[in-house]
Order: structure tokens, then sequence, then C-alpha cells
């Protein structure tokens, strides 16, 4: 199968630089790929879509502040891309893996001040030394002191915005490119698919009897790398880790036994619980790391609907989609959300699957 069959045009004034003003004000697609129906509502419908015993499995990753700054002592100024999580078996610590970029710039062994978030100070305490450097891969292991990582995040790290979102980091973003369910921290960019829900949606599904398992897959780095492959096989997917509970295993399998419906709410999500599922969709707990790559004829057993954000031409998660929809439902669906200029990728509109096709 070639990346060009998941290719499209989308116009650049689409992909969302903001928010919605208030969260949950946001379109949603609704796509019935069985009935081969599709209709724009406001996301304030989505409990509608759900009955009492479904399920909804969200991802409660937190994002760090990944993106950092410091200055060698000649004043250059280094940026530094934490890889989060997903590769905590060789981090420890204060010890983490990252890109830094101009890397040729810096040696191993070489200290760096840190720069606070306001991008000038330099602050007193904090430092960072170049530890090892992957010079195939550009990956470096660096050392933070002064401080625990995550205060010095705190204090001088920015939130890792999508490269496509063409501004700066604000204040606002700390809020705004996370779920309000985001608990567990790891992740270098949001499950986007949760940014819509407020407290409210959250009251009226458990008003209805609809149940949320909570999942944690902490989303890295590579979900931003490039297909750069021709043929969709022979690319290689990327590896995040994750942690799938006993309490969610048992709410899913239950929901399962009981002929009730599983909702995954994004893309993390499904990757995370088709993970864990059998061949007769039943889900075991785990801890780990996966490496799932997900596009068509391959068959989902784990959920039975899913909400999603659009996602850039080309991409893996355009083609997990297109897997679960199929995806001449998706081309229809994507043209129909351009026409009608919906607002693309991380901070834009999403996209309710209401079935799979297998």
């Amino acid at each position: 199968m070639l990346i060009d069959e998941f290719d499209y045009q989308l116009p650049e004034e689409l992909i969302a630089q903001e928010p919605p003003a208030n969260r949950g004000e946001s379109r949603m697609l609704v796509l019935d790929p069985a009935a081969g129906t599709m209709e724009i509502v406001p996301f304030s419908r989505f409990p509608e879509y759900l009955n009492p015993g479904d399920v909804i499995a969200i991802n409660d990753t937190k994002v760090i502040r990944a993106r950092l700054f410091a200055r060698k002592d000649t004043g250059a100024k280094i940026e530094i891309f934490l890889l989060g999580l997903s590769d905590a078996e060789k981090c420890n610590g204060n010890l983490w893996q990252c890109f830094m970029k101009p890397g040729k710039r810096v040696q191993v062994g070489m200290k760096l001040k840190m720069l606070l978030r306001d991008g000038v100070t330099l602050s007193d305490e904090y430092t960072v030394r170049l530890v090892s450097k992957d010079v195939e891969t550009g990956v470096c292991v660096v050392e933070f002191s002064g401080a625990e990582t995550m205060q010095i995040l705190h204090d001088c790290g920015h939130l890792p915005l999508p490269p496509y979102i063409k501004r700066p980091d604000e204040e606002s973003d700390s809020e705004r490119y996370q779920t309000v369910y985001a608990e567990i921290p790891g992740a270098v960019a949001a499950p986007t698919a949760g940014l819509h829900f407020t407290e409210r949606t959250f009251a009226e599904l458990k008003e209805k009897g609809v149940d949320t398992a909570h999942l944690t897959l902490h989303v890295g780095a590579g979900t931003f790398k490039p297909v750069e492959e021709t043929e969709v096989e022979k690319h290689h997917m990327h590896t995040e880790r994750f942690f799938f509970s006993d309490a969610a295993a048992e709410k899913l399998n239950a929901a399962k036994k009981n002929g009730k419906r599983v909702l995954a709410v994004g893309t993390t999500s499904l990757r995370t619980l088709e993970s864990c599922v059998d061949d007769n969709g039943f889900f075991t707990p785990q801890d780990g790391e996966t490496g799932i790559y997900i596009y068509p004829p391959y068959k989902i057993k784990s959920a039975d609907m899913l909400l999603t954000n659009f996602h850039l031409p080309k991409s893996t998660l355009l083609m997990l989609v297109s897997a679960f929809a199929g995806m001449d439902p998706i081309r229809k669906a994507y043209a129909m959300a351009i026409q009608e200029k919906m607002r693309f990728f991380s901070y834009g509109d999403c996209m309710l699957i209401l079935n799979k096709v297998n």
C-alpha cells in the first residue's frame, strides 16, 4: 500500500493555531461508516451518542514542559527537547534522553546554565550536563543539577506545542494543552481528542450511566515523526510507554460481557487498548511499551467507537482511523470537514466514528 493513498490537500488557514475561546466549544463530525452518513454537530452533543452501560476509555497522561533552553559559557543558546518517559528504562532520576539543537555546538561533558521561562534570565542554580550523544540518531543523555527535574521543568520549561502551531507557547497553553483529567506526567504531546472534554461533559455522561476507564500512554516525540517510506508496510513505528490497570480491564471486560460498547477517546487510547486485547475482544492489564502499528486492513478488536481529532496527511494516525472506519469513509469525511471549514489538528475540531468497518 502506498503512502500517497493517505494524502490530502489542506488549506493552511484551517490549521488551528489557538484553542476555541472556551473548552468544549468545538464542532464534531459524526461519521457512521456502516450507514454511509455524516453530519456536523456541536461537541456538546457527544453524550447523546452513548447509552447506559457503555464505557469510554481516556488517556490520563499529562504533558510535561519538555522544551527548555540553556546557554554555553560563550553565550550561545541551545534548545533541549526532552523525549518524555517513553524511554524510561534509560532514564534515571535527573538523567534524561533528549534532542539538543544545534547539537554540534555541545560536546560530551559540557555543562550549560539553564534559562528561566522568560527566555532571558540565567538560573543561578540550575545546570545541565551532556552525558552522552548518539551521532547516528542525535539522541543525547543529559543530567540536570540544582533541583529535581520536575522543579527545573516548572521553572524553565515550555509546553512543547506541535510544529504546525506557528507561535510560542503562552501561559494559557498550560491549561488548554492539557486535558481536564490529565494526571500522570510524562507526555511530550497532548492526547488531543480529550481536550474537548469539560467537567460538565463527564457529569452528563455519569448521569446517563456511561462509565469511564482510565489508562495511561505517554505520547512521545515520535508521534510527529513523518512517514518517509513510500510503502506503508516498510515504516518503522516508534514505541511509547503505557500502563493499563486491573480496574480498567475489569470495567471494559464487564461492558463487553454485557453487550455494551467501548469508545476510545483518541488514537493513543485506541493504541493502548489494541495492545492489551485478545482475539475475542477481552482485555488483560499490562505495564510496558507498545509499538503497535495500525493501518488498513488491520482488524480493530478492542473498541466499537472512536473519538478523534483530524490528523496530518500521510501520518500513521490517519492510517489508524482509516483502519477503524474504512479508507473511503475517511476520505469523504475529511473532504466534508475541509468544505465546511472545520478546524484541524491539536487545537481543532473532532470526529466521532460510530462504528468500525470490520
